[in-house]
């Protein structure tokens, strides 16, 4: 989930530098300064949020981490009872092997080499499972952010509003962080459920 997230911040981050250049490219006037408001004298302005704020702050964001994390703990429990259940028929063969013949000894091998395979088909079922769902409630998420800064944006005018990673962001003026009003934006369309 936070590679994902980490990526979309990449990929935000490289797109936003691809349209710096483009825009400002063949211009040989410095830019002016920008103004309080974050409007330049062109009219370009540019917004930003903290993504790991917005994670830990946006309650809808909160309710889905915690469902795929409770699926993923359920899906740990149910894979570690299939290994408990196998660990205690290859004891028990272990225990008895000497007293059993030759062919009941190769029927309790060849059934728990079967455990085995439909131990690591499930696992696998599981764990596709688990990222399908995370991918389809990640962008979810991410459909209600851009919903909502749409939105937002109709009143602030922005050319530009994206997300900052602490490891992709060099500078960064505080005037420009729109994360305490896209967090409560935010909750106020989704809020906790009780």
């Amino acid at each position: 989930m936070k590679n994902f997230l980490t990526g979309m911040s990449v990929a935000t981050t490289l797109g936003v530098a691809v349209l710096f250049y483009l825009h400002f490219a063949g211009k040989t006037s410095s830019a002016p300064a920008a103004t309080a408001t974050g409007a330049s004298t062109t009219g370009f302005k540019i917004a930003y949020f903290e993504s790991d704020s917005l994670q830990n702050q946006f309650e809808y964001f909160k309710e889905v981490r915690s469902t795929l994390q409770a699926k993923d703990q359920a899906n740990a429990k149910q894979l570690n009872e299939l290994k408990n259940i196998f660990a205690s028929k290859y004891q028990e063969l272990q225990r008895v092997g000497n007293t059993l013949s030759q062919a009941e000894v190769a029927n309790r091998q060849q059934e728990l080499v079967q455990m085995e395979k439909t131990y690591q088909g499930k696992e696998q079922m599981m764990a596709q499972e688990m990222q399908d769902e995370s991918f389809k409630k990640l962008q979810d998420v991410k459909k209600k952010i851009e919903d909502f800064l749409t939105t937002y944006n109709k009143d602030k005018g922005y050319a530009y509003v994206f997300s900052s990673a602490p490891e992709f962001m060099y500078l960064k003026d505080s005037a420009y962080n729109i994360t305490p009003d896209l967090v409560n934006g935010l909750n106020k369309l989704y809020p906790k459920k009780q």
